[in-house]
């Protein structure tokens, strides 16, 4: 099944006293293009996600945001410096001496500069990564089933334009013959008109319009065509990454349907080609956004 490089996936979950968020776009890229905004205390995290994205999608420029905020317990240590506070009290001592009330509470003092120390707890790295990793992974999961239905949306359509370039295809065919037999006999009655009563070269004019059916014949390129198409349609049953693959087979069907045009003055074979191509660049379009 084809696969969209667009996508968009989002998951929060709360995991151990964290919430954590992840979300998760891509738009199309030629390559894997992989790029993540976390927070700063996480750094590591960028790239584990990188990894865990290539298991996703193999083309595309990916964007992963995550966030993780302690909604229980804390993840930091107040330290009381004792030698700090031991030094405002007997200055408060030294104050009241002199006559001064001695106000100096537990609240008062805990707000001196100082007195506390605030140190970030060491966390379990690994166990976080389990539960961000679990959170990525629903969000992925929610980013591939959109990529996977505008993917089927798009095979839908390139299989109908691929149906009217087949059908048109067999028009040229069909239009290729009747030129060269209207040709065989619009030169059979020039020559005769030519030619009076004098008798007509049978082989000379079979060698004419041999002549003139080799330069017009398409066959070949018609042939490619539906070879071509026959391929695509393969493609777009597929569960590996195709893109590639299609866009090179577009060139090719463009690069055939311009041959058909150059060799045919035909108006039916001409008006055909000009809505092939239309169809085909149609197609090269949704090929651009296919991984």
């Amino acid at each position: 099944m084809l696969k969209s490089m667009t996508g968009y996936g989002r998951a929060i979950e709360l995991r151990n006293g964290r919430e954590i968020t992840v979300e998760v776009k891509s738009v199309n890229h030629r390559y894997f293009d992989f790029s993540a905004r976390v927070p700063k205390a996480y750094g590591f995290l960028e790239e584990r996600l990188k990894k865990r994205a290539s298991n996703y999608l193999s083309r595309g420029k990916v964007e992963v945001y995550v966030s993780i905020v302690t909604v229980e317990g804390t993840p930091y240590k107040i330290s009381v410096n004792e030698p700090v506070a031991r030094g405002y009290l007997r200055a408060a001592d030294t104050l009241a001496a002199l006559g001064i009330p001695n106000d100096l509470t537990v609240s008062r003092l805990m707000g001196l500069s100082d007195v506390l120390t605030l140190e970030k707890e060491d966390e379990d790295l690994e166990a976080l990564w389990t539960d961000v990793s679990a959170v990525a992974d629903i969000a992925f999961g929610a980013f591939v089933e959109m990529r996977s239905a505008e993917g089927m949306r798009m095979a839908e359509d390139i299989s109908d334009r691929l149906k009217f370039i087949e059908n048109a295809s067999f028009e040229i065919d069909r239009f290729s013959e009747q030129n060269v037999t209207e040709y065989a006999q619009r030169l059979e009655n020039k020559i005769r008109e030519l030619l009076a009563d004098r008798e007509l070269d049978e082989s000379r004019l079979l060698t004419e319009v041999a002549i003139f059916a080799d330069k017009a014949a398409v066959a070949e390129e018609t042939v490619r065509l539906r070879s071509h198409i026959a391929q695509l349609r393969e493609f777009l049953e597929s569960e590996v990454p195709v893109g590639r693959k299609m866009d090179f087979l577009i060139q090719e069907l463009n690069r055939e349907i311009n041959t058909v045009g150059s060799k045919s003055n035909d108006i039916p074979i001409a008006r055909t080609v000009v809505g092939v191509k239309s169809e085909i660049e149609k197609i090269r379009e949704q090929v651009q956004n296919i991984e």
